[in-house]
């Protein structure tokens, strides 16, 4: 903790009880019918932070038929637009009105900071508005020039009842990322979140009920995902697959879903550089790096965990990131100016520090950090801001999603070499580079694989732009209009007008037919 910025106070009160947590099915709050509940603990305080009930495949199977029974007979698909995106705006309006609410308990759910709880909470209401504007403007095409007797239309459907499957690291923006996309299009969903960090999808509930979204099209199922999971993933009616999580779990539920064909859309994991040139604005970059590495501790898919950075400069920036995250503010995540806090659970930070020590053993280099921070009254479950330089290209370090505070330093001296270095990954969800010659960033952002390339910036998100990576990132899209069009079929219609189509079977002459 030596020359660390750490903070132990609190300013930010904790609930007086634990949150309940219930599954809510067909417009109603449900408990298990076994009475099953599952404790989610702090790990950020110890404390009780939630109970929540634990389904099984009695709850899965009930919220699945509901939103079969809510899609077959059109009560949410068969509305108009403009009524959709009614009750999408309500739904935006009680999210902003219950930001706070929502993020004391991710934050003591999480142990994510205060801050980033309410911005990611309160900031999830423009992605409904925005998916509510969709609604309204979707649109198909029309081809009128397949001849004067026939006018082709291609129009958009819902693709039917959609499982939605959520992780921990940000509980409530990736389901804000899917479920009002999902809604707009005209879909019925059935939602299971993180059992780590159920509570603010079940508070959502409350929201759509409030909102007047109709019963049975937005149904949610706490617990694991054996059983929950899985059912949603191979029961015969549901029409698709929505999944953010590890590329584990991912191929799993891709291989899982097989078998009634249905579609699968997957965010998964990342391994993300920042080239570094040296006419980039480097304190800017250095900056963009400590952020990158630090937001949510490390534990978000797009976390820059690697930089790479031409020989010439490396040695004076990896200086000036080491003596930023000396000054970022780590510590108890109920203080506003905390900006990295818990990590989620003890075995995931045996599991960050496994990485480290491995490296170091295999001959890398701990510039900073390299263990766990004991934070006075608040606990353990804290890992220091970790750089590590000296690593080869074959070290699991380099390769694997180590999703914490861990930034390791690559090098190189030309374009071809950043390129190769940026593409020798099983990951593509996003890349960086730094630059302020225009022609380095557009040669770059066309020849690194990633699915998102941020020039002189990074992290810098839009409820316009899609979002998604390629190779074991992922397949398909959130948010935007891809986004919204993963939850469409495409349907053709052939219209001829008039009685114009001449017959195909013509009689032959002077032939009898009987």
């Amino acid at each position: 903790m030596k020359d660390l910025t750490v903070i132990v106070d609190q300013t930010v009160a904790l609930p007086d009880a634990p949150y309940q947590a219930r599954h809510f099915i067909d417009g109603s709050f449900v408990d298990s019918a076994d009475g099953r509940r599952s404790d989610r603990i702090s790990p950020s305080h110890g404390v009780l932070a939630s109970q929540a009930a634990l389904g099984t495949e009695v709850e899965t199977e009930a919220a699945i038929r509901a939103a079969r029974t809510a899609f077959d007979d059109g009560r949410w698909s068969g509305l108009t637009g403009k009524e959709r995106a009614q009750v999408l705006n309500r739904v935006a309006d009680l999210i902003e009105a219950n930001e706070e609410r929502l993020a004391v308990i991710e934050t003591l759910e999480s142990g994510k900071p205060i801050s980033q709880s309410r911005g990611e909470c309160g900031g999830a209401a423009d992605l409904w508005r925005y998916a509510a504007s969709l609604a309204r403007t979707s649109s198909g095409d029309s081809h009128n020039a397949l001849g004067e007797d026939i006018l082709g239309v291609v129009i958009k459907e819902p693709i039917g009842v959609v499982s939605i499957i959520t992780p921990w690291n940000f509980p409530f923006w990736i389901l804000s990322q899917k479920l009002p996309f999902a809604l707009a299009a005209g879909c019925t969903c059935v939602v299971k979140p993180s059992e780590v960090t159920p509570s603010t999808t079940a508070m959502l509930a409350e929201f759509l009920l409030d909102a007047g979204l109709p019963d049975g099209v937005c149904n949610i199922v706490l617990g694991f995902g054996n059983p929950v999971g899985s059912l949603m993933s191979t029961h015969k009616d549901v029409d698709m697959v929505s999944f953010t999580g590890s590329t584990a779990v991912g191929k799993h539920i891709t291989n899982a879903a097989g078998d009634t064909l249905k579609k699968v859309a997957l965010e998964l994991g990342g391994k993300n550089p920042q080239v570094i040139f040296p006419d980039a604005d480097l304190e800017n970059a250095a900056d963009a790096v400590t952020f990158g590495i630090y937001f949510n501790v490390g534990q978000c898919c797009n976390s820059s965990s690697r930089i790479i950075v031409h020989e010439d400069i490396v040695d004076s920036f990896v200086d000036r990131v080491v003596e930023l995250s000396r000054q970022v503010a780590f510590g108890n995540p109920m203080h506003p100016d905390t900006q990295v806090g818990a990590i989620v659970t003890p075995q995931h930070q045996a599991k960050i520090d496994g990485y480290v020590q491995d490296a170091k053993a295999e001959g890398a280099t701990i510039s900073l950090g390299g263990g766990a921070l004991e934070v006075p009254g608040v606990g353990s479950q804290f890992y220091q801001p970790t750089v590590v330089r000296d690593v080869t290209s074959d070290m699991a370090i380099v390769r694997e999603e180590v999703f914490g505070p861990v930034l390791v330093v690559q090098t190189f001296r030309t374009m071809d070499e950043a390129i190769a270095l940026t593409n020798d990954s099983d990951y593509g969800l996003s890349a960086g580079i730094w630059s302020d010659n225009v022609h380095t960033c557009l040669e770059f952002s066309r020849r690194a694989q990633a699915g998102t390339i941020w020039t002189n910036t990074w992290m810098d998100g839009f409820p316009e732009l899609a979002f998604g990576g390629v190779k074991q990132s992922g397949q398909g899209r959130e948010i935007g209009q891809y986004g919204y069009d993963e939850f469409l079929e495409v349907k053709s219609l052939v219209m001829r007008i008039g009685q114009t189509r001449a017959p195909w079977v013509k009689p032959l002459a002077g032939r009898e037919t009987s």
